[in-house]
């Protein structure tokens, strides 16, 4: 019988709860198309007209302490990379399989390299791994929900053993596991259908893994998808659950809690255009002031965000994803302290913005300013010990204008004469109080 271990929980995901902006890198042979990483299913492309990606992975410019750079430069506390997406490439080097980036033109072990990158710019970091494996001749083709060949007859599978698959899928994540290192996180994607938890022999899978990397912190989605929350969300954990929820391309309207009430940790993972993998035609991207609003949205909502980037076939991440992460660092160089270590205030969310805490400091987020002193809902003048905004430390006064003297019952705060904010994006406003 399972027994859920609280006081471990809590342990592992002290760091996340913490980090609370992380950056997701897809990236893989579908970055050479330029399609997005479902090209292989999206179009039910054979393997055949697949295999010359393989042919010719070669990533000159692929460089991880660039990409390890930039997502500490952006503020971000954790990075992910995909280290086998579903179409069953993977960028270690497995001894399982010969379907590898060292037996590429490329010739290396792009994991193994991530990681060393990665730490070395003291982030936490993390690795993707699909469940789900085209490539691999024991996986369902012929009917399954997603593979390339599933409306071909011609790849029925009455040959397939889908146990001599998952003796493949544990033996290399029992790879990852060993091979390369303390691992922070574990991405892994997905369940659907039929294929949850036990089909997945998850309960032997999660024993292996915490055996292997007892501190490792792990999604739930040996359980579910993007869709559902599970087996930790309805209070009856299984030994396959994960460590947090992980809602895609959106964010939860009210956070998450399980259905006792309590609050749940959880991750929105977020994409910056509409694609995971690299899509050049794809120019929908999300403008930085919009992403930092977002974010603060997730940590006052108890959550965490993993911003993706996917670069291209020659390893760069885009042009338009840097300009964004530079933006989104400018904004985290002087508010940093508001985000990490932060999380919901005991507050009701104001009109203009929102609210993060972290013990008796509250950070109000001024997404647009008020017409006069800005109220401060929910505080009374006597708890508060000191008022500032936070990019550069300046005082401000708690206001005595007589426009708001029909409310004594609400503090307000004096921001100054000029309408125009500090911040048009994020100004932040540091709360202090005694005690």
């Amino acid at each position: 019988m399972y027994c859920f271990d609280e006081i471990a929980y809590r342990k592992r995901v002290d760091w996340f709860c913490k980090a609370r902006f992380g950056m997701f890198i897809h990236w893989g042979l579908y970055s050479i198309p330029g399609r997005g990483e479902w090209v292989r299913s999206d179009e039910e492309m054979p393997e055949e007209a697949y295999l010359p990606y393989f042919e010719n992975f070669d990533p000159k410019a692929f460089n991880p302490t660039a990409w390890a750079k930039a997502a500490k430069a952006a503020g971000m506390g954790y990075v992910v990379l995909t280290a086998k997406h579903h179409d069953g490439f993977c960028l270690f080097d497995s001894a399982l399989t010969d379907f590898k980036s060292t037996n590429t033109p490329f010739g290396r072990d792009a994991v193994a390299e991530f990681l060393e990158a990665v730490r070395g710019e003291g982030l936490k970091a993390g690795l993707y791994f699909s469940l789900i494996d085209w490539h691999h001749p024991d996986y369902p083709h012929y009917g399954d929900k997603f593979h390339p060949m599933r409306n071909n007859p011609a790849f029925e599978n009455s040959h397939r053993d889908f146990d001599r698959y998952l003796d493949f899928l544990h033996g290399q994540i029992r790879e990852i596991c060993t091979n390369y290192g303390k691992l922070d996180l574990l991405w892994f994607d997905f369940a659907y259908d039929h294929l949850r938890g036990e089909a997945w022999r998850g309960t032997e899978l999660m024993d292996m893994v915490r055996s292997l990397q007892p501190d490792v912190l792990i999604d739930n989605r040996i359980e579910v998808s993007g869709e559902g929350f599970g087996s930790l969300y309805q209070c009856a954990p299984t030994p396959y659950h994960g460590d947090f929820v992980t809602p895609e391309k959106m964010i939860p309207p009210q956070g998450i809690r399980d259905v006792r009430g309590n609050p749940m940790v959880w991750e929105s993972c977020i994409t910056m255009n509409n694609n995971w993998g690299y899509c050049p035609a794809d120019h929908n991207f999300k403008p930085a002031p919009l992403l930092i609003k977002k974010l603060v949205e997730c940590v006052s909502k108890g959550g965490n965000m993993i911003l993706n980037v996917g670069p291209d076939g020659d390893g760069k991440i885009p042009a338009e994803s840097l300009e964004i992460l530079a933006g989104i660092g400018a904004w985290m160089d002087k508010n940093s302290e508001s985000i990490r270590s932060c999380g919901p205030a005991a507050l009701e969310k104001p009109e203009f913005g929102r609210i993060t805490q972290n013990g008796n400091r509250l950070y109000f987020h001024i997404f647009e300013n008020t017409l006069g002193p800005l109220p401060l809902m929910g505080l009374q003048k006597e708890q508060v010990a000191s008022l500032r905004l936070l990019d550069n430390g300046r005082p401000v006064p708690i206001s005595t204008s007589w426009v708001h003297s029909d409310y004594p019952e609400i503090l307000f705060a004096d921001l100054g004469p000029n309408p125009v904010l500090p911040d048009p994006v994020d100004t932040v406003l540091e709360v202090c109080l005694k005690g």
